[in-house]
């Protein structure tokens, strides 16, 4: 796996300096950069035979990027906000994301012409693990910066991702609210699902998510034809995701750990995955891995537990890339806390059920 550290510093400072970001520099607009000739390995890069073009907001570590890659499309435009998101993502894909999709300055790099949009948009303002403010919430209104690039670049396909809660939230208004927005206003006709990864990628996950696939009737006239993936057999197990051998000591809970003994107790079995629920472990009798959350990066609490042959430990970053779908043969994992990569983590998408939903879109395209 490319996790050199020279290279890891390299993207950092390309991440972290101010040319990368967006901005004006004596009246003069400064552009972000490519840099993927920077490195020598690139696992990801552009593809120049493509079918169609998207662009990817709210990237986080690409996982939208990953799946309309791999099956034909090229990206012309990604945002992200958060540094670390940048570096794992400029070290895969060989590019540094625009920056705040909010600036309208970021914005205005957006190509006029693109097929698909892509948005992961932040959850945290309609997740049951938020505060579930909704639309009150500066988070929440991520979606009207949506709406104004959509409205402006008229894309022939909207294709969103956010957590299930999104559907109930404020007794169903948030959602409502976006429908009306995407089909009234901007005559867009929308087609929602909430799949479950252990259902629909044969990756087992219990992660149950909204998708909201949306097409512009005006170019689209087969719309109507779109259809969600059909659900597919669960033919692998968790422990065709987990590293066999013994991992890095500070995965591991110590028998001077306050929690050891209770650990001790609750974990038997190592042909099932725990979670710890405040103060007691839950095991997970489904089989599935417990939905992987943002808030793993909490200095590593919430992240599931197994028994290994050598111990009591907590899922490893690269496992929990694994159990979103990320290829990690290929993929690369910097060299960068673990708090950060177990946040990257469950902020992304199942990318192989991205690529699923993709395939139906482009079946319509």
């Amino acid at each position: 796996m490319f996790q050199e550290k020279n290279d890891v510093i390299t993207a950092k400072s390309f991440v972290s300096n101010k040319h990368f970001e967006t901005n004006i520099t004596n009246g003069s607009i400064v552009k972000p950069i490519n840099f993927i000739n920077e490195f020598e390995i690139v696992p990801f890069p552009p593809i120049d035979n493509y079918n169609f073009t998207f662009i990817d907001l709210f990237a986080g570590i690409g996982g939208f990027r990953l799946a309309l890659q791999n099956i034909g499309g090229k990206c012309l435009y990604t945002s992200e906000w958060n540094s670390d998101a940048k570096i794992t993502y400029s070290l895969n894909f060989g590019e540094v994301p625009f920056g705040d999709i909010t600036n309208d300055l970021n914005k205005s790099y957006i190509p006029q012409s693109f097929e698909i949009l892509c948005a992961g948009f932040p959850c945290q303002a309609f997740s049951i693990a938020g505060y579930r403010k909704g639309f009150a919430d500066t988070r929440g209104t991520l979606f009207f910066d949506i709406e104004q690039i959509v409205e402006r670049h008229r894309p022939k396909v909207v294709f969103l991702e956010n957590v299930k809660n999104l559907v109930s939230h404020d007794k169903g208004n948030t959602f409502k609210t976006i429908i009306e927005t995407l089909e009234d206003k901007l005559g867009y006709k929308t087609f929602a699902k909430v799949l479950n990864t252990a259902d629909y990628a044969n990756v087992p996950q219990n992660r149950e998510r909204i998708f909201i696939v949306a097409f512009d009737t005006a170019q689209v006239q087969n719309f109507k034809k779109f259809q969600f993936p059909q659900p597919i057999r669960l033919t692998k197990s968790i422990h065709d995701f987990l590293e066999k051998e013994k991992q890095d000591d500070i995965f591991y809970y110590k028998e001077n750990h306050p929690y050891y003994t209770k650990l001790e107790k609750s974990i038997i079995s190592k042909d099932t995955m725990y979670q710890w629920r405040r103060t007691y472990v839950r095991e997970n009798k489904s089989n599935l891995c417990p939905t992987l959350t943002a808030n793993m990066g909490s200095g590593g609490h919430n992240v599931p537990l197994i028994k290994d042959n050598f111990g009591i430990r907590k899922l490893t970053p690269k496992e929990c890339f694994a159990l979103q779908g990320y290829p990690i043969d290929k993929y690369i994992i910097p060299n960068i806390a673990n708090s950060k990569l177990y946040m990257q983590a469950g902020n992304s998408v199942t990318t192989t059920l991205v690529e699923r939903i993709a395939n139906q879109i482009i079946k319509v395209l």
